[in-house]
């Protein structure tokens, strides 16, 4: 399904060649100062068009707001946006209907919808989706003023040598192929609390948004898979006063599934993009026969560049809908104690 979310909730919906993509987002509390300027920032970091390695695509993602709005706030209602494709060019895929890309959805949405997918430009699991993803993120940013939000990448084409990774992504778009990447979020100022066990934990509820983004392979907190390595007692963080601060964030500030105060740490691997100009093996679904491929179209050399943006967009959605949670449970059990109280 489309839907992700309890309390803050976002559906999103379109094809990447379509008319036009968006979200609707419910759940939103209303009062919250919101126009379309303050998607500007956020959609620019996502924008292809310039740089190498990255689509030269450029789509203006102005973001309509066509509801929940009213006079510049938020009204309660739900919020949809919608983001125009405009730079489309669906000639690219007519050859795909027939011969799918490797490591692609182009089978596999065959195989599941009959072909009545749409198979241009990926249709709804394309990487364009995740504009969706960032305007959503814009807004649950926006619920959760308190908590500071930043990406950026930390390992292209497995180095973590920053001053090699524009070498690196060029070198891969010149020769007809691509990279991956790892990039790293954090959120500063959760409030201690947050995260419902047990399958609602913070773990997964950003762990499930984020392998919603198309591309992503692997998540980790903290340490991650580093851990497997360490034992209790270099891994164990020191809790250093009673607020729960922690001399070191191995486990990145999250204990049992729930923020723990410390800052969030979370790691998401991004693979390289399947759609390359190399010749590929894969086969002719009319023939039955294995053919080479090489995809021309307009793709990023290295989608890790662009998904810094979509993974902060992700765990802030994440936590906005924990957040709300947990407000209204403290909201809960301060009516609690007033019943108790006042007997009332």
């Amino acid at each position: 399904m489309n839907t992700f979310g309890h309390t803050f909730r976002i559906t999103v919906f379109g094809e990447s060649h379509g008319k036009a993509i968006g979200v609707t987002v419910d759940g939103v509390p209303a009062g919250i100062s919101l126009s379309e300027d303050d998607f500007a920032t956020d959609m620019a970091r996502r924008r292809g068009g310039a740089g190498r390695g990255v689509t030269p695509r450029a789509e203006t993602d102005r973001a309509n707001t066509i509801s929940g709005v009213y006079r510049g706030f938020t009204t309660g209602a739900p919020v949809t946006i919608l983001l125009e494709n405009a730079d489309t060019r669906s000639e690219d895929y007519y050859a795909l209907k027939s011969t799918p890309r490797p490591s692609h959805a182009d089978l596999t949405a065959s195989t599941k919808y009959g072909g009545y997918n749409d198979p241009r430009g990926g249709g709804m699991f394309s990487g364009r989706m995740t504009a969706a993803i960032v305007a959503a993120g814009v807004i649950a940013k926006k619920t959760i003023p308190e908590v500071r939000l930043s990406a950026g990448l930390v390992s292209v084409g497995g180095s973590a040598d920053k001053t090699k990774f524009a070498e690196i992504v060029s070198r891969a778009a010149a020769a007809g192929d691509s990279v991956g990447g790892i990039v790293e979020i954090r959120a500063e100022g959760v409030t201690a609390g947050w995260g419902e066990p047990f399958f609602d934990s913070v773990e997964s509820m950003a762990s499930h948004i984020a392998f919603s983004i198309p591309g992503v392979k692997g998540v980790e907190f903290g340490a991650g898979f580093g851990a497997a390595n360490s034992t209790g007692s270099n891994n164990n963080d020191a809790i250093t006063d009673a607020s729960g601060t922690t001399a070191t964030n191995h486990d990145g500030g999250i204990n049992g599934g729930i923020a723990n105060g410390n800052a969030i740490v979370m790691r998401v691997a991004f693979k390289p993009t399947p759609s390359i100009s190399r010749p590929q093996q894969t086969v002719n679904l009319e023939t039955g026969l294995t053919e080479t491929i090489a995809i021309g179209g307009r793709h990023d050399a290295c989608i890790a560049l662009r998904g810094a943006v979509v993974a902060e967009a992700a765990l802030a959605i994440a936590l906005a809908d924990l957040a709300l949670r947990d407000r209204s449970r403290r909201t809960a059990l301060v009516a609690d104690d007033i019943h108790d109280i006042t007997g009332r």
